[in-house]
Parts: C-alpha cells; structure tokens; sequence
C-alpha cells in the first residue's frame, strides 16, 4: 500500500513539474519539496523531452526492466534505451520487443515536436487509439503491430500531414476502415493485416495517389467486390488482399497499376475469368490468385509479363490448355494444379531458363513431358501427379544436380526410370507410383543418401532390391508394393536406421527374412505379404518396440510364432496367415490389443491362450488341423481326450483359485493400510479455507477418502469421488508431502511447499470466478497432507474421453463447443485476471467436461504454478508441461508467456480436429504437430481430419484446424493472443450457420484435398 501511495505522489509531482506554466506559484515550492521528500525518483535534472518520456514509462507496465535506462543520471533522454535524437531533441522511439503493457499515451508522446517515427512493435499495448494521435503532426512512421489494440480505426489518423507509414498489423481492430482515410496525403505503406475489420474495402483508398504498399489480408471483411477504384493507385508497388472475403470478378481496372510488383488475391471467392487487363503490366514478377472459383481460359497476352517469376493459380475453375506463352516466361515458380486444364504441355516449357518449380498436379494434362524438362533450367521441384501424362521420364530433369522431389505418380508413364536420377544425389523425395513403368530400378536410386521417401507402388518394376540401399541413411518410407520385384531382401536394409515403413506386398521377393532386419528401431510398418518368403521370423523382434503393423500373409514362413510378438505393446495389426508356422500359439499374444489378428491356414497345434479362445477370434484360427480349443466346429477330435480336459479343468481350478487368494492378500494389505492412514488424518489437525458458501464440513471429506472412491493420480496426489450427504458431489485432490522438487516463481526448490506459498496459491486460485475454470471449493491443510476440494466433473478429462473407447461419443458440435469453452477460460486468465495467470500445462487431461460436456480448465495453482509476479515473461530453472504440448521457445530459452499457453492450446484443438494423441508411436521422431503439417503436405487434409466425424462439418472443421496451426506457429509473434482465438472460434461458428442457410455449393477457400498426396490448408 505504501508503495502504491509513493508511486501515486510521483506521478502527481511529475504532472506538476510538466505543467507547472498553469499552476499557481505559491503552490509549486510546496510540490518541489514533497517530490525530494518520497527520494528515489529525483529528475528535476531531465529536460522538458525527459519528463514527457518519464512520464510515458510510468504510465505502462515493464516487467522486465526494458526501460531501466530511463532514468535521471543524463539531462536529456538520449542515451536512453530505443530513444534517437538530433543534437539533444528526440525524434525516434523504438521499443519493439520491449515487452510494454498499458495504454498508447498519444498526449504525451505527441508534446515531443520533432519527433518523426513511433515503433512499438510487438508488445501488449492495449485499449483503444485514441483520437488525439493526430496532434502528433511532424510523425512520418508509425508501427503498432502485434500489440492488444481495440476498439475501431481512428479517423483522425488522415489528419498526420506527413504520414508516409503505418502499421497496425496483428491487433484487434474491428469496425469499418474510416472513409477518411482516402485523404492521406503521402501515405506510402498501409498494412492493416490479421485484425478483425468487419466491414467492406472502402472505394476511397483509391484517391491516395502516393500509396506503393495496401495490404488488408486476413480480415473478416463482408462479401465485397473490389473496389475499382483501386485501379487509381499507379504507384502502387504491392497489393495483399488475400483472405478477405472478396466476391465478384476481377475489376479490369487493376490493369492500370503498371508499376505492381506483387498482386495477391488468395484465399476469396473471386469468380469469372483473368481479366486480360492483367497481361498488360510489365512489372509484376509475382501473381497469386489461388484458392478462389475463377474460370474460363487463361489470357493471351502473357508473353508480356516478362518480370513474372511466380503464378499460382491453383484450386480454381480454370480450363482449355496452358498457353504455350507462358512456358517461355522466365518463371522461377508455375503453379496451376487443382483447376480444369486439358491438353498437352508444350514443349517450350523447357526452354524456361529460370524455371526451378513445376507443379502441374490435379489436372487433366495429357501427352509427353517435355524431352529437355530440366536441361536449361536448375529443377528442384516436379510434380505432375494425377494428370494423363504418358510416354517416359526426361532424362534430363536433374541435369543442374539440385532436383530435390520428383513426383508422377497417378499417371500413364512408362518405360525404365533414367539411370541419369540414380545419380541425383540431391533428391529427397520421389514418387513414381501407380504408372506403367517397367526394368529395373537403377541401382543408385535405391542408395541416394537423403531420400527419405521412395514410393515406386503399382507398375511393373523387376529385379531385386540393391545392396546400394545401404546408403540411404535418411530413408523413412519404402514403398515398392505391387510390382515384380524378386530375390533376397538384402541384409543391408538392416541399416537404415531411420525407416519407419517397409511396403513390400504383392511381389516374388523369396529367401528368409534378413537377420539384421530386427535392427530397425524405428519401424512402424512391415508388410510383405504376398511374396514368396520362406525360413523362420528371425531372432529379436522384440526390438520392434513401434511396431503397429506387422502382415507377412501368404508367404512360405515356417518355424514357431515368437512369444515375443506379445511384448509389442503398439502393435494392432498382425497378419502371419496362409504360411506354415507351427507349434502353439504364444500366450503372449492375448497381452495385445489387436484390431485384426490372422493367424488361419497354418500347421498350429495345442490349445488356445484363454482370452482369444473367444467366438470374435473364431476366423482368426480357421485352416489349423492340429489346433483345439473350446470353440464348436474348430477342433477335429484329438482334443476330446477326457484325460486331456480333466488335467487341463484342473490345472485352471488351482490357477484361480492362487489368483483369488494373492488378491485377497493384496486386497486386505490396502485396506488396513488405508485404515492406518485414516486414523493418522483423523488425529491431526485440519484448518479449512472455503472460497465458497459451504455445505459440508471437513469432516464429511476426510471419512470419504479410501481407496474406493480413487478416481485418478498424478504426480502430484491422487484424486476422489466424495458423495455428500447432501447428494452433491466433490472431487478432492490429496497433496501429500514430503521431498520433491516444485516449480515455484522459476526456482526448483527440494521439500515440502511452504506453507505461505501454498496459502498464496490457493487464495489467487480461490479468488478466480469463470464458468470455464474449474470451481475450487475450499482447502483442507495440515502438516504433512493438503487436500484441495473442486467441483466434480462427471464426464472427466478431454483427454481420457477422446483418446479413450468413447471418442466416438464425441461428435464436431460437441468437440467446437469444448474448443470455445476452453478458450474462454484461457482467455480471462490471460487478459481479465490481474495479473495475467499462465497457466503452463494446458493439456486435453487438464480439460475437464462436465455433464453436459461444458469444458473446464483445471491444474493450475498447484501443481503447475500460478504466474503472480506480474512479469508477462519469466525465465524458468527446468521445463515444466508435458511433451507434445511444449512451445519450441519453451524448451530452447525457458522463457514462459501467455504465447506458451496459446501453443499448447492449438495443440489441443489440433487433438478435437485428428482425434489423436500429442506423442504417438506411430509419428516416429515427430510430435502431432509436426505429423499434421507432414500429413498436409504429403496426403492432404482428409488424411489429417478423425475419420469419426460427420463430412458434413468439413469445412468447419477445417477452419478450426487453420487456428490450431496458427496458435502453433513455430514463431510466438505470429501466435493470436487468446482474445482472437475466441473471436475467431466464435466467427466460425457463426459462418457456419449462415453457410447452412446460404449453401451455394461453391469450393470452400478454407481448404484442399486433392485426395492424394496433396493438400495445403489457407
């Protein structure tokens, strides 16, 4: 309080000393005195500029000291940190990345009468912009970007004569664009991307003759066209309008923009065709118009775009051929898939000496590949997948040797795969799968060192895989199924340490499996059924520890299954039928949970492993005449020895009933120790702290807490089910003491939590009040135990119900509805709770549902600390989360923020949007994030989205999907704060409804599955 008071009598004296012209003189002696009495803060030195300056860092928040500089200890403020003069007169602010909290304080810094250029980039300047920015009027550059703006645009900004930059990218704007900003009069750069402007582009904009750069993509714009009178902007350089919710054509009047460098209209609902107007601007070098329903053929006239490096026009309606003049332009980049074109490609497409990407992918192209493809222009990237090209592979595509990915697959090519690419040692990534290719595969391609996908599935290869594979040390994916492959598997292949699927089915491969093939550690994926294997499985697959498919079906593998299979706890699909294995089947194997098992028409004899002796495995066995088992009809009659049965009834008697008495002993030893334990919690002394009007008393807690009524554990305690005599329900978390290590304020301290710092812990939890938090009733304390009572939540935790056997239970409405609760609670921990609370292990397991699947967020406080020292940004002693749900900056700096929390949410809303877990074996190395943006760009969007939910919210849930990516954007800058986050789920589920109501049938903008190996989300 006292602080308080003293921090109130400086800024008082500091308002005197700045306006003291108006202040009465009898009083200022007064003032002068009371401002040397409260002593630290002495800056009568500091000139006029300094006081202004001093007196803008008092009025924000500066958890981490950015502004210690500005002190007393010079007579101007010059050699303060982010200040810039002229002489000793002030005329640049930068305080980008200072981590700045509170108001922008237009009256103070626009006193400062030269000061030309603002930058407060990236930090968390809030409320609104107020009307008076315009008294600021020698200011030439102003960024705000990514800060916490609000409110609407003010229109007062036009009135800044000398204007020439202004930035207000990243904040929450919403509102119309003012009209009057058409009368800026030398506007350069307007960028007003990623904010929440919600009415149309305003016609206006075209009246600012100077401007070079408009960029208003990313906002939630009404259906507009675009406004003509852009085609006024001649000096207009740079053009973003992507993602605006653009309708209507292209206005030919953008052709007038001659000097345009870059024109972006991406991700709208554009239709009609390429207004030929656009052919006539010499100076583009880069054209995206994809993701729109534009349609009709492309212009003529391209041949005069001859800056042009880069066009996108996919995910369109395009059709008729690729003009054979826009294969000659020097293009770096040619992206036309997904759209309607037909026809031959020209041969002159060769002839573009600066051409290093060509995707042509989801057409209807047909004919030969350029002969020379390759030979005049340094490839990297080839796709032509999913056309009707025929005819043989350019020999000539990595001619320049920097050809990174070759992909044809879904094709009519034919002829042998050019010796020219086993050569390539550049290539990563090749695709020649479901062609008509035939020979064999060059030896060196099998080799190449960072390859990591090598799919030739479905055409008509022969030979036998090389000895050369032992090269390919960054193989991941080998996928060489469906052709005429034969020989050995070479013993080499033991050594790709990194490959995590072997695709082999459906060739003659023939000889015994190699023994080094239990090296693979990483493998997830073994099928070669179909072949012509024979010997025994080799020794050691339990190595396999990611094994998650195993099918060796129709082969000529004998000698006994390994019990050991049953040690591979991923494994769910396991296919050894139609070969001639014998002996028994392994006990171990009912250990697994196998969504198919195969193991008929083998030699297998004896009896059944108890749990699989059941009517689902009944066609799992067929074909064994030497195997008997309970099951009617499966036996031939050597299993009826009455001996045999009686010996065997006896032999199960005396195993149950030793199971029956060591879990009675077990049984008896818990209980008595629980009654130890609750005689021990009956004689200490409890002190109960409620946060709410109580009906129950300690008491009624503590008789309920045994072993019964455990619910769940953690680290930190377990938890229980308590019913109150009342009939209300509790849940009750006990804290037991004794030597761990805590996470408190960034230190690791070794002990029992003192008890001031569990008090204060528990009184910031006990004093949060949101729907969306989990309710804390009240703390139980004694010495050595804690106990801290919650509202029961029926339903559990998001975790254990999606991940668990009733995922299924929970349908997109459901699923959206707990995204918006959870980022709700989220969102007033972060922006509505003083100080903000970062609540560090934001999880599905955290997420608790109640009974009508309402979401609450819980576990934070105590087991993961409470942010309470008002410092937006700390650095931690260890990494405290759980692992998939770590932002990257977390782990490298152990540096925590709200942006941290908003990582670990998009990794939750990515579990609602795939249905599956952060870490699974089945990602290898990769985490689910990592798996996701893999998965887009390898196989497309339905190859990311759980197959248990309706196609009918695809493109909702699609829209779900692009948040999640950006709350998990490798960059914490680029991360919404958690107020857009629920600004944006909110917007999607409005869209929806009105989508619903309004459905024209037109392709979504919001993403594409071309459904191969495709696919990109907006």
């Amino acid at each position: 309080m006292v602080q308080q008071l003293l921090l109130t009598a400086k800024r008082l004296c500091l308002a005197a000393l700045l306006h003291h012209q108006t202040m009465p003189p009898p009083l200022l002696p007064i003032f002068f005195f009371f401002f040397l009495l409260i002593g630290p803060l002495t800056i009568s030195g500091l000139n006029q500029e300094g006081l202004y300056l001093y007196q803008f860092k008092l009025s924000l928040d500066d958890p981490d000291s950015s502004l210690s500089s500005w002190n007393n200890r010079d007579p101007t403020p010059c050699n303060w940190a982010g200040i810039t003069c002229r002489t000793t007169t002030v005329t640049s602010l930068d305080l980008s990345n200072f981590n700045l909290a509170g108001p922008f304080p237009a009256s103070l810094l626009c006193r400062l009468q030269n000061l030309t250029s603002i930058t407060l980039f990236n930090n968390s300047i809030n409320q609104t912009l107020p009307l008076d920015i315009s008294l600021c009027s020698n200011l030439i550059h102003l960024d705000l970007s990514q800060n916490l703006l609000t409110g609407t645009l003010p229109h007062t900004l036009s009135l800044l004569p000398n204007l020439r930059y202004l930035d207000l990218t990243g904040n929450n704007f919403s509102g119309p664009i003012p009209p009057s900003f058409g009368t800026f009069q030398n506007l350069q750069v307007l960028s007003l991307v990623f904010n929440l402007l919600d009415h149309t582009i305003p016609p206006s904009l075209g009246n600012i003759s100077t401007l070079k750069v408009l960029n208003l993509s990313y906002n939630p714009f009404l259906p507009s066209h675009i406004p003509p009178e852009l085609g006024n902007l001649t000096n207009l350089e740079t053009l973003w309008l992507s993602s605006c919710n653009l309708v209507g054509p292209i206005p030919h009047s953008l052709g007038n923009l001659q000097k345009l460098l870059d024109l972006d209209l991406a991700l709208n609902n554009l239709y009609g065709p390429i207004p030929s107007s656009l052919t006539r601007m010499p100076s583009l070098v880069q054209l995206e118009l994809y993701n729109n329903s534009l349609s009709g053929e492309l212009p003529s006239g391209m041949a005069n775009l001859t800056s042009l490096r880069l066009i996108d026009l996919s995910m369109n309606r395009f059709t008729g051929p690729i003009p054979d003049e826009l294969c000659r332009l020097p293009l770096e980049s040619l992206n036309l898939y997904e759209n309607g074109f037909s026809g031959e490609l020209p041969a002159s497409i060769a002839d573009s000496l600066n051409l290093y990407e060509l995707r042509l992918f989801g057409n209807e192209l047909a004919g030969n590949l350029p002969e020379n493809l390759g030979k005049n222009a340094p490839l990297r990237w080839v796709d032509v997948s999913n056309n009707k090209f025929w005819g043989g592979i350019p020999v000539s595509l990595c001619d320049h040797g920097v050809l990174e990915e070759v992909l044809m697959i879904e094709n009519e090519f034919s002829g042998e795969i050019p010796v020219s690419l086993g050569a390539c040692r550049s290539l990563t990534r090749v695709r020649f799968g479901f062609n008509r290719l035939s020979g064999e595969v060059p030896a060196g391609l099998w080799g190449l060192p960072h390859v990591y996908l090598l799919e030739l599935a479905d055409n008509s290869f022969t030979g036998s895989i090389a000895k050369t594979i032992a090269g390919a040390r960054n193989l991941s994916l080998l996928i060489v199924s469906k052709n005429n492959f034969s020989g050995v598997i070479p013993d080499e292949i033991g050594w790709l340490e990194n490959l995590q699927e072997f695709s082999g089915g459906d060739n003659m491969f023939n000889g015994s499996l190699p023994e080094s093939i239990v090296n693979l550690g990483q493998l997830g994926t073994l099928d070669l059924h179909n072949n012509k294997l024979s010997g025994e499985l080799p020794k050691g697959v339990q190595s396999w520890k990611k094994l998650n498919e195993l099918n060796l079906a129709n082969n000529e593998i004998g000698g006994k299954i390994p019990d050991v299979i049953g040690s591979l706890s991923v494994l769910n699909f396991l296919d050894l039928s139609s070969n001639q294995f014998s002996g028994n089947v392994p006990l171990g194997l009912q250990n697994l949970k196998l969504n198919q098992l195969n193991l008929s028409y083998n030699r297998l004899s004896g009896g059944l492993p108890p749990l699989l002796a059941k009517d689902m495995y009944r066609d799992s066995f067929i074909g064994n005449p030497g195997l008997c088992e309970d099951l009617k009809g499966l036996c031939d009659g050597k299993g009826d020895d009455k001996n045999k049965h009686f010996v065997w009834l006896l032999r199960t008697i005396f195993i149950v009933a030793t199971l029956v008495f060591v879990f009675g002993v077990v049984w008896f030893y818990f209980k008595y120790k629980n009654f130890k334990n609750a005689r021990s919690i009956d004689k200490s002394r409890w002190t109960l702290m409620s946060f709410h009007k109580l009906g129950f008393g300690e008491d009624e807690i503590l008789n309920c807490l045994d072993e019964d009524n455990v619910i769940g554990s953690g680290s930190s305690g377990k938890v229980y089910k308590v019913v109150l005599s009342s009939g209300e329900v509790v849940a009750v978390k006990k804290i037991r003491g004794g030597v761990r290590k805590e996470i408190v304020s960034g230190d690791v301290e070794e002990g029992q939590f003192q008890d001031s710092a569990f008090d204060a812990e528990v009184e910031t939890l006990g004093k949060i009040r949101h729907k969306n938090i989990v309710k804390l009733w009240c703390c139980c304390t004694t010495r050595d135990c804690k106990l801290l009572v919650y509202e029961y939540m029926p339903n559990g935790s998001l975790g254990d119900l999606l991940h668990g056997s009733k995922g299924g239970l929970l349908d997109w409405p459901t699923r959206y509805k707990i995204a918006v609760d959870a980022a709700e609670g989220l969102s007033y921990l972060h922006h509505d709770c003083v100080p903000p609370i970062v609540h560090r292990d934001v999880k599905s397991n955290n997420i608790l549902l109640d009974g009508d699947f309402g979401a609450r967020v819980a576990d934070f406080g105590v087991a993961k600390v409470v942010e309470s020292t008002g410092k937006g940004t700390k650095s931690m002693s260890v990494i405290a989360g759980s692992c998939g749900y770590i932002a990257p900056e977390y782990a490298y700096t152990l540096r925590v923020n709200e942006k941290s929390d908003i990582y670990s949410f998009g990794v939750v809303i990515l579990e609602l949007v795939t249905g599956r877990r952060p870490i699974d074996p089945e990602f290898g190395e990769k985490d689910l994030v990592m798996w996701v943006c893999t998965t887009l760009d390898q196989k497309g969007v339905d190859h990311v989205l759980d197959s248990r939910l309706d196609s009918c919210f695809k493109e909702e849930i699609c829209k779900v999907l692009n948040i999640g990516l950006m709350c998990t954007s490798p960059l914490p800058i680029n991360r919404p704060a958690m107020r857009r986050v629920v600004k944006m789920l909110h917007e999607v589920g409005t869209e929806n409804q009105t989508k619903l109501a309004k459905k024209d049938g037109k392709l979504s903008p919001y993403y594409y599955d071309d459904g191969s190996d495709h696919g990109s989300v907006a």
